[in-house]
């Protein structure tokens, strides 16, 4: 899919320092302090209430810092609001559209408010549109009304892109399709900034995965890098990688017990460590749909 060009300036796409968010006395966003490059797909991740739709928010210039700095290709997303606007998307989880609009009606208009839109009709066939074009958004089904969603934050070309949890409410198919379409874009040269509660795709999309949690950044890297390390279905856990021959010798192992026990082994299987494995471990918690 055809993006705008990216600008020269090696900085980074986002640039977080020191941030801190309140709602009277809850603190949402903790000192926080983390970087976006450019041309990735960055997933950030975290329990409710971690302080991850806050920190996005600020970032998309709907809120102010109450202290630290938050830059967005090299703009204050308040102060420079004029500028950055034309060069960011935002897909809101709740939609952002009318009631009763119908969802093409809603694309076209959303397409006249930018210089350089993309074709509006090509955009919504290859997000799978075309059936319910004239259908009021009230009436479009869940995951109708989030890729109408991503079609509004990406019909204006930009340069980066929020996507709050872009897969949900979708079928298998048009999961699939929302993940390569999101991989054209990086391709591309656009900035993927998304927030999902399925953390088998942020694993199967993310360069790079970012895990708050209280408000603070408590795990970044690559999801390799954040499950290295290999386990077993019978939950063994080895804090280095297996010797090429040690799933042999374990299944010997397993079915010389399973024999002395009078027990049956229907399966045993080898596994790494899935990001889902590694979120529970930091946080202790479960990943909730809903944040703050």
């Amino acid at each position: 899919m055809p993006a705008a060009s990216p600008a020269v300036s090696p900085a980074a796409a986002v640039e977080i320092d020191g941030l801190v968010m309140r709602y009277g006395e809850k603190v949402a966003v903790d000192g926080l302090s983390m970087t976006v490059d450019r041309h990735t797909i960055t997933a950030v991740l975290g329990p409710n209430g971690a302080g991850k739709t806050t920190t996005l928010e600020t970032c998309e210039g709907y809120r102010r810092p109450q202290a630290g700095s938050v830059r967005v290709l090299g703009l204050d997303p308040v102060r420079d609001r004029s500028d950055l606007l034309p060069r960011i998307g935002v897909m809101l989880q709740g939609g952002g559209a009318w009631s009763g609009v119908q969802a093409m009606e809603m694309l076209d208009h959303v397409a006249r408010l930018h210089a350089h839109p993309l074709d509006t009709a090509l955009l919504a066939e290859r997000l799978g549109l075309g059936d319910c074009g004239r259908t009021p958004y009230r009436r479009l089904s869940g995951g109708q009304q989030q890729r109408l969603g991503l079609a509004m934050a990406l019909v204006g070309r930009p340069e980066i892109v929020f996507v709050d949890e872009p897969t949900a409410g979708m079928d298998p198919q048009a999961r699939r399709t929302t993940w390569d379409l999101l991989r054209e874009l990086r391709h591309d040269g656009v900035t993927v900034v998304l927030t999902t509660h399925y953390l088998e795709e942020a694993e199967h999309l993310a360069d790079q995965v970012h895990i708050i949690d209280r408000g603070r950044l408590i795990a970044s890297g690559t999801p390799e890098e954040l499950t290295r390390g290999s386990s077993a279905t019978v939950r063994l856990v080895v804090d280095q990688e297996l010797p090429v021959d040690a799933e042999a010798a374990l299944r010997t192992s397993v079915d010389r017990w399973s024999a002395e026990q009078g027990v049956g082994v229907r399966s045993i299987s080898f596994g790494s460590r899935t990001l889902e494995d590694v979120f529970l471990e930091l946080t202790g918690r479960e990943m909730d749909d809903d944040d703050e």
